[in-house]
This record gives structure tokens, C-alpha cells and sequence, in this order.
């Protein structure tokens, strides 16, 4: 059973946005907890900044994903 072309540069395409989503939110939680480290006092504005960051990455990352799967 051969795997249509599309269907399957969805499946690529919702891998490379995975990945990317994941590297991002690691990236930016990384940075957040080493300015933590060497500002402890601007951890509660840091921390309100990195929450906000990491949901606009995974709201871009679902919205991205949708439109490749609907593309598939």
C-alpha cells in the first residue's frame, strides 16, 4: 500500500513543527532560568514573560500544525 505524496509531506511537515516548537520552548526556558540566575530579583517579571513566550510558541506551533494536517 503506497502512501499518498501529500499525506505523507503532512506527516514531515508536523514532525519539522513539533521539533521546532520544542526547541523554542526549551531555548526560551534555558534563557529564562540563567537571567533567574543572575537577577534573582527580576524572577517574577522573567517568569510572567516566559509563561506568556512558551504559550504564543505553542499557539503558533498547534495553529501550524492544523494547517498542515488539513493540507495532508
Amino acid at each position: 500500500m503506497m502512501v499518498p505524496m501529500a499525506m505523507s509531506t503532512a506527516a514531515i511537515g508536523a514532525g519539522m513543527i513539533i521539533i521546532g516548537a520544542g526547541l523554542g520552548i526549551g531555548l526560551l526556558f534555558a534563557a529564562g532560568l540563567q537571567s533567574m540566575a543572575r537577577q534573582p530579583e527580576l524572577q517574577a517579571k522573567l517568569q510572567t514573560a516566559m509563561i506568556i513566550g512558551g504559550a504564543f510558541i505553542e499557539g503558533a506551533a498547534l495553529f501550524a500544525l492544523v494547517i498542515c494536517l488539513m493540507k495532508g
